[in-house]
């Protein structure tokens, strides 16, 4: 029989978790979550994962929910503990990830006396969360459900704060949760999952009205940021692009792709002069998905306004470009499902101009890459080539994630990077718990600040032995010799964090097997081998020349102009 906690909150919260169907549970050690811990151990509904570092435990949960696109919860210790969930706690806001944080904390009459590992745990994470519920008032169970469902249904990540006297380890040898589990089921109603049957359509009548705008206009820009992969919108906006009224703007986390798509953004806009500016602008801009990175298409519908900016997303919609019209509140396959019944083509040469434009722009980038020297730019144009077909592929955060957009990738990859917050924080820990949640093989992509800053991620006993980091060390923060503002300041060094680390060592510590590539010759022999089986994940670093990275960049986009 098992052993259950005694505390009643830890008992509710657990059974409510399970008949939540909340499958995995991550903790981190600590005393006063002892209740909490003790629960979800003895549970055979719940799979328990220990990761001692609180940072990099929310962004380990992060990386399961990302993939699993189930809520994931976290269990942590009183004081600041609790705080160290933060970062990814907005990454999770911001990018739409179902986390449920558990804290436990001292009673509220502990709260401020001296009491040590102690702060105010109550609505801490205010502005970036969907809901937080402080236990132990009396309407316990209500907040609780309250909680878990809206980060089921609304998909964020909410807060339930656990206050718990001592002792803190007693137990009870009893079907207690099991009994509590079948109590909570005849009582709640589980919110159904997410399909485009059971969305509200839009009203036909309302959306003839956009009907006839898209009709008339012969300049349409649809821009699709970061997405899941999903056939039935691949498959849309194949059809979108019959249309020769239509361009469709991808970047490689939309994860969707197609000839007649731009998937380079910014190679294609950083050259162009001011008449072409003026022609790229659209009648209308439909947008889909999350973040965008690229800068430049952010400039450049800023500068040059749409007449019509529509958003198509069930949850929420970001005035990005500072002229949003209308937000359409169904996912983007229940709009394009009713809306294309609605439309027709439309004659236009916009869609063909800027496709020669792109082709014109890909032969020149053909030309410079093949004849550039060893550089970060180089290095991109190996990596992404070499990776398995099939294969999982996290991007880290600031240069990583740009330079990445200037190449074509695979179009069997699934492609995934932190851009609720654009952080480097957890982008290691958040590729491991993504990594842990699926079968298939997942290569990391990190610069080496990014790296290690976030080393701890690799203090984990769940990373799976066909885990890859490609490390692409250029001695310090590179992205910041190409921004014209730092080199000016005087500063350089606080921006750039130059240093002369490697990942040798921590690779010893942690169990990977680690290789190197310092020049061309190099890594093309290292790639050969670097994703066959192995009994142990693997790093490759790759030393770049720090001072010429950027002098590498900005020729690349000079030529781009020529």
């Amino acid at each position: 029989m098992p052993n259950y906690p005694k505390k009643e909150l830890a008992k509710l919260v657990i059974a409510s978790c399970i008949v939540n169907e909340i499958e995995h549970i991550v903790i981190s050690p600590g005393s006063r979550n002892a209740p909490l811990i003790i629960g979800f151990n003895e549970s055979e509904k719940c799979k328990t994962l220990s990761v001692v570092d609180e940072r990099s435990a929310a962004f380990f949960a992060l990386g399961i929910a990302q993939q699993t696109r189930k809520t994931v919860a976290l269990v942590c210790t009183s004081g600041s503990a609790l705080l160290n969930y933060y970062p990814a706690i907005a990454e999770a806001f911001y990018s739409n990830i179902p986390l449920v944080v558990i804290s436990a904390d001292r009673p509220a009459h502990l709260i401020d006396v001296g009491d040590g590992q102690t702060i105010r745990q109550e609505n801490v994470f205010e502005n970036h969360i969907l809901f937080s519920a402080n236990l132990g008032g009396g309407n316990d169970r209500e907040l609780i459900e309250k909680a878990l469902q809206t980060a089921i249904d609304k998909k964020g990540p909410v807060h339930i704060n656990v206050p718990f006297e001592d002792p803190l380890y007693e137990k009870i040898a009893a079907e207690i949760i099991d009994d509590e589990v079948v109590k909570l089921k005849s009582e709640i109603v589980l919110p159904e999952e997410k399909s485009l049957l059971n969305e509200t359509p839009l009203e036909v009548d309302a959306l003839q009205k956009f009907a006839d705008i898209w009709n008339a206009s012969s300049k349409k820009m649809v821009l699709v940021g970061e997405h899941f992969p999903d056939e039935l919108l691949q498959t849309q906006l194949e059809h979108l692009a019959k249309d020769p009224s239509v361009l469709v703007l991808i970047e490689n986390t939309a994860n969707v792709s197609h000839p007649k798509f731009i998937n380079s953004i910014d190679k294609l806009i950083f050259p162009f002069a001011e008449d072409e500016l003026s022609a790229f602008k659209p009648d209308i801009l439909l947008t889909l998905g999350g973040m965008i990175v690229s800068k430049k298409i952010k400039e450049q519908l800023r500068n040059h306004k749409p007449k019509h900016h529509w958003h198509a997303d069930a949850k929420r919609a970001y005035d990005t470009f500072h002229c949003l019209e209308h937000h359409f509140k169904v996912s983007p396959q229940l709009f394009f499902s009713q809306f294309f019944f609605l439309t027709k083509p439309k004659e236009s040469n916009y869609q063909q101009f800027w496709l020669h434009k792109k082709e014109v722009r890909l032969q020149k980038h053909r030309e410079f890459i093949s004849n550039c020297a060893f550089s970060d730019l180089k290095v991109f144009s190996k990596i992404l080539p070499s990776i398995p077909n099939n294969s999982q592929l996290q991007l880290g955060n600031s240069s990583i994630i740009r330079y990445a957009q200037l190449f074509d990738i695979n179009k069997s990859l699934r492609v995934f990077c932190n851009r609720g917050t654009s952080g480097i924080d957890g982008c290691t820990s958040t590729a491991i718990g993504a990594a842990f949640a699926v079968k298939e093989n997942t290569l990391f992509i990190t610069g080496d600040i990014s790296f290690f800053y976030d080393s701890n991620a690799l203090w984990n006993s769940y990373i799976p032995n066909n885990f890859r980091i490609i490390l692409i060390n250029n001695g310090g923060g590179g992205i910041f010799r190409f921004i014209p503002g730092p080199q000016q300041s005087g500063a350089l060094d606080y921006f750039e964090t130059p240093h002369h680390l490697t990942a040798e060592y921590l690779c010893k510590m942690y169990h990977f097997e680690y290789c190197t590539a310092k020049d061309e010759a190099e890594l093309q022999l290292q790639l050969s081998r670097f994703y066959e089986d192995s009994n142990l994940p693997k790093v490759l670093e790759i030393f770049t020349p720090r001072l010429e990275n950027d002098h590498m960049l900005k020729a690349y986009f000079n030529n781009l102009k020529v």
